[in-house]
């Protein structure tokens, strides 16, 4: 039997890797998700084949192997067509985090991930407001229109945005403007594909999901570490001070605020950063200070930030300067603020501050990720 399948085995090809997976190539996996269709491994006679028996058989696959005895077909052994981490029932293990699926050597293979694995918050959910109501988005598809006053938890996702938010926007906007209303996570470093919305969470955890909550599009979030041990690499602390002409209270409201825009913030390798969106800064009676902008308080701690990043190695943070009146009237605080980490592993900034008033001292340190 052996010569004769020889013979034949250019006219029963082995089937591709690319096309019994359950995936696409390139998608996020963990440890116990199916790789392998089964349903889409095509079957060969038995005549041509008869070592599959034995596969079979090590497999402990019992109903396929009295399957192929009864008709004379069978399919090809899940092993001939894997690599590592893949059981022989199709099931991806043997890895710890977020693995990819790959092709490697003609085999489908999950290869685990890196010492680390970020993206890049992405808009991928929008709502437009039409005269039937809003139209859910997901790119160019049209997932249903809700509405308006159907506009609920229950309907609209709320992540990101409350149902309430999503009220509010509706009735002051325009036909035809949008809003967005979820995000994925795309541009890996590891080249994996777009993670979509409902799959952060099982892949990442809630903390990622915590994460990017409070950082606007386009920041990167480092979704996955192995064994790392933490060093402080940079560090400062200042005094908040007494300016009673610009409000003292206000001042160290903003100072908090400011504090709170940076404190966790966690910037991948050779990556770029701003604070948190989710921060409001109140106007000093400054007739300089423009309208909707921080005017006094955040500059001792813009200070803290810049010289503890630049003691880390780190270049002047965008929209900070060297001087005393540290940040620009110009400048949201929090999100035109933006730090580069120019070192080849992720690093935590820490801010805190201790006491109140104007002696209340303002901390930061900028905590290394490296790997063991």
């Amino acid at each position: 039997m052996y010569p004769f399948g020889n013979a034949t085995a250019d006219y029963y090809p082995q089937q591709g890797p690319d096309e019994i997976t359950s995936l696409n190539i390139g998608d996020t996996v963990v440890s116990g998700m199916y790789v392998v269709d089964d349903s889409k491994i095509r079957k060969v006679p038995l005549l041509y084949n008869p070592e599959y028996l034995m596969d079979y058989i090590n497999d402990r696959r019992a109903g396929d192997l009295i399957g192929a005895l009864l008709t004379g077909t069978i399919k090809t052994p899940i092993r001939r067509i894997t690599g590592s981490a893949i059981l022989p029932s199709g099931i991806a293990n043997g890895f710890e985090g977020p693995g990819v699926l790959i092709i490697d050597e003609n085999k489908l293979t999950v290869s685990p991930p890196g010492a680390f694995v970020y993206g890049y918050i992405t808009p991928y959910v929008f709502g437009v407001k039409t005269k039937e109501g809003l139209e859910i988005k997901e790119g160019k598809n049209t997932i249903k229109i809700v509405p308006h006053d159907q506009i609920s938890n229950d309907t609209v996702p709320h992540t990101h945005v409350s149902a309430r938010s999503i009220k509010r926007w509706f009735k002051n906007a325009e036909i035809g403007r949008r809003i967005t209303l979820d995000y994925a996570i795309t541009n890996f470093n590891d080249g994996r594909n777009r993670v979509t919305p409902e799959n952060i969470q099982k892949f990442f955890g809630s903390n990622i999901v915590n994460y990017m909550k409070h950082y606007p599009a386009g920041s990167p979030v480092l979704v996955y570490a192995g064994n790392v041990t933490e060093k402080v690499i940079g560090s400062n602390r200042d005094s908040l001070g007494s300016y009673p002409e610009f409000n003292d209270t206000i001042r160290e409201h903003n100072a908090r605020e400011f504090v709170e825009a940076w404190n966790g913030t966690i910037i991948p390798p050779h990556t770029t950063s701003p604070g948190k969106d989710t921060i409001g800064f109140g106007r000093s009676p400054d007739p300089d200070a423009p309208e909707g902008w921080a005017s006094h308080g955040v500059c001792p701690p813009a200070r803290v930030l810049r010289d503890a990043v630049s003691r880390a190695g780190f270049r002047l943070p965008a929209g900070i300067n060297w001087g005393k009146y540290a940040v620009s009237f110009e400048y949201n605080p929090a999100t035109d603020i933006k730090v580069t980490n120019n070192r080849n592993y992720p690093v935590k900034i820490l801010m805190w501050t201790a006491g109140s008033g104007p002696d209340m001292n303002i901390h930061a340190k900028v905590i290394a990720l490296m790997f063991q």
